[in-house]
Parts: C-alpha cells; sequence; structure tokens
C-alpha cells in the first residue's frame, strides 16, 4: 500500500502486483527513491482524471528512468478510482507520470497490439481518500508553460509512505 500525503489530504493506494508486476515495481521503485515527492498534480480534467508524478511546482519535467514495457493487455480496466501509467502516444513508453480515474474511461482500456489499441496500464486501485482525488478534480485550472488544465494553486505530493 503506497499513501501520498498531498496538500489537500492522502490518498491510498493498494497494488495489483499479479497482474501489472513490471507497472507495480517501476511505480514502488520511484516511490522508495523519494521520486514523486515535491511532484505536483499537474493536469487536472474532472469528469475524467487527475495526473500527476513528474513535474515540480514550476512545471519542471523531472527526468526519469528508461520507459517500461505496457501491461494494459493483463485484464485490468480504468474504472472510476484506479490508478494507470501515463504515456506518450508510443504504447511502451510509461515512465513515471500514473493517472488516477475520475470516471469508467473504457476508451483508456486495451483493445489489440497496435498503437492505437494498447491502452494504459492500470497498475492499483485508490482504497481511501476517494474524497480527496473528487477535491483536486474540482479545483480551478489554467495554462501554465505550454500545459493547460494545471491547477492555479499547486496541488503537491508533499510526502509519499510505503506500508506493506
Amino acid at each position: 500500500m503506497i499513501i501520498f500525503t498531498t496538500n489537500l489530504g492522502d490518498i491510498e493506494i493498494e497494488l495489483n502486483m499479479d497482474l501489472a508486476p513490471v507497472t507495480c515495481k517501476n511505480f514502488l521503485q520511484y516511490c522508495q527513491d523519494g521520486f514523486y515527492e515535491g511532484t505536483i498534480f499537474h493536469r487536472v480534467i474532472q469528469g475524467f482524471m487527475i495526473q500527476g508524478g513528474g513535474h515540480t511546482v514550476d512545471m519542471t519535467e523531472k527526468e526519469t528512468r528508461d520507459p517500461i514495457v505496457n501491461e494494459a493487455n493483463r485484464g485490468l480496466k480504468n474504472m472510476v478510482g484506479t490508478i494507470a501509467m501515463a504515456r506518450t502516444d508510443a504504447p511502451h513508453s510509461a515512465t513515471a507520470q500514473f493517472f488516477i480515474n475520475l470516471a469508467n474511461n473504457s476508451f483508456l482500456d486495451f483493445t489489440e497490439t497496435t498503437n492505437q489499441g494498447w491502452g494504459y496500464t492500470v497498475f492499483g486501485q485508490v482504497t481511501a481518500g476517494m474524497d480527496v482525488v473528487k477535491a483536486i478534480a474540482k479545483v480551478r485550472t489554467g495554462k501554465k508553460r505550454g500545459h493547460e488544465d494545471v491547477p492555479k494553486k499547486p496541488i503537491i505530493i508533499e510526502k509519499v509512505t510505503i506500508k506493506s
């Protein structure tokens, strides 16, 4: 279990090591390294998702490790409260950034092994703190340093706690 302590409250996440082992190990390593502390939720779209894990308060993108294999074909679905890896258009490009689904986003699920069909790897579920996730979803957003949907007041991951 991972607990993100943010300036709006705590979000508790249970990982699914069975169906997304590579993704979970990657995420855990970033957590153990303290990578997420001081990063922000930099993309917030009400009714869709909140995204974080890659930018500092001034919108500087943090340097990451190499990308990991996409495990979206292992059966987990982008449902309300699940956490998934963000990536570029390339299916196997996820590094550190993640998002929490605010809706059942089935269009993000795996359909086939093509660039369009790979989908986004779900690797866990919010088990406590959905009220915090929903509060983040409601903040005012705007443009900042070339990015859209950035909270006007930074939502900061202040601390990451790993519990066995």
